[in-house]
């Protein structure tokens, strides 16, 4: 029981990090027209807030990952947490557009740095065959943002101001740094191969995973990141029955969180790539019936699942390949997700600058899945854990 309650509380720490991250990245989804009046741009430059965040994330990743292959990472967590935070006060702080959207990057570059420590300390703290579930804790920090902080921030910002809800982020960062501080237990510096950091980075196994990141998060914020205009224009949801939406997908993520970590402790053969082509089908759904309400909820729900069962099996793989480089493929897969974001968000902000339309957009998101699935295909098999090791 003891030991059992050790281990809870560092997780609980790493989850919250990742609650923290995922509040700050995604709740600009459900800002994103109040934050266009407020700032005099269109949606399409309101869109490129999180094409900037998603780029500070691709910076800092190759930046980091060298220098958190030799940081303890307890160490490395809570600096990496402190900086996000000090990151969302100075977004909160911002007094116009391109401050905001500096703001928004500089943030951001310390998200892959924290999502791969975090991670890997995580499976560090679990038995062998729960390794992927303990990934997937640190993970649903980030999917119960969906469910929690991004419908309550962005009811938040619509009945405040937006910037209300970047000062209640930074507080809440401010608690987990000291939760982390209290909870996290000392760790070891990493071990270094003499080959170096990148030495398993260009692996073909590897290299192919990291695209199939980027894949994925182009195929999900193409549409993802005009979600909230699309409810409100195309279903014709008010601002709150749209909050209400967000927050059902947001369950729909974080149970694909869970699922994904089961597929992963059982080493599921083709698990990303099915999970790809259940997305395609309920996208391609909300083409056809997103006018409806009740269809487009139900559609939402299973979309959240089937989008984040892909994550945990991803980088649990990229770590399995990468072998002694295995906290920076850890962080890389993080700045693979979000330059996935940006060409995304860009992708659908081209697709609206050029007058296709927002009813539209969910096909254009369904190709995008469909050469995903075929890239996925191929994909290594993940290694099953026996269940029967004695657990430590």
């Amino acid at each position: 029981m003891h030991a059992r309650t050790l281990m809870s509380l560092p997780l609980l720490a790493l989850a919250l990090g990742g609650f923290v991250v995922g509040s700050s990245e995604f709740i600009i989804m459900g800002l994103l027209p109040e934050l266009a009046t407020d700032l005099h741009v269109s949606l399409a430059e309101a869109g490129l807030l999180v094409s900037a965040y998603a780029l500070g994330v691709v910076v800092g990743a190759p930046l980091l990952g060298p220098m958190l292959d030799r940081a303890p990472r307890r160490q490395a967590v809570i600096l990496l947490m402190l900086a996000y935070t000090l990151g969302n006060l100075a977004c909160a702080l911002a007094p116009d557009y391109h401050w905001l959207l500096a703001a928004r990057l500089a943030t951001a570059i310390s998200h892959a740095g924290f999502f791969g420590c975090a991670t890997l300390l995580a499976r560090d703290l679990a038995p062998p065959h729960r390794q992927a579930s303990a990934m997937a804790m640190v993970i649903s920090g980030l999917t119960i943002a969906n469910v929690l902080g991004v419908p309550l921030g962005a009811w938040l910002g619509q009945t405040t101001s937006w910037r209300v809800t970047f000062f209640v982020v930074a507080g809440i960062g401010a608690v987990t740094v000291v939760a982390q501080f209290f909870w996290l237990p000392a760790t070891a510096r990493p071990v270094r191969s003499a080959a170096g950091s990148w030495a398993g980075i260009f692996r073909p196994p590897v290299l192919h995973a990291l695209l199939v990141c980027s894949l994925t998060s182009v195929s999900l914020f193409t549409l993802f990141t005009y979600i909230s205009p699309f409810l409100r224009e195309v279903t014709g949801f008010t601002p709150d029955q749209s909050n209400g939406a967000l927050l059902l997908m947001g369950i729909g993520l974080t149970l694909g969180n869970i699922f994904g970590g089961r597929l992963a402790d059982k080493g599921v053969q083709r698990a990303v790539p099915k999970a790809l082509a259940t997305s395609a089908l309920l996208v391609l759904g909300l083409y056809f019936f997103g006018h409806l309400q009740i269809p487009t909820l139900l559609i939402l729900l299973g979309w959240g699942i089937a989008t984040f069962a892909v994550s945990t099996p991803l980088q649990l793989l990229l770590v399995e390949q990468a072998g002694e480089s295995a906290s920076l493929a850890a962080t890389l897969s993080h700045a693979a997700f979000n330059l996935g974001n940006a060409a995304g968000a860009w992708f659908g902000g081209l697709w609206l600058s050029a007058h296709m339309g927002l009813p539209l957009l969910p096909v254009f998101a369904v190709l995008l899945l469909t050469l995903n699935v075929a890239v996925a295909w191929w994909l290594p098999r993940l290694k099953a854990v026996p269940h029967d090791i004695p657990l430590h």
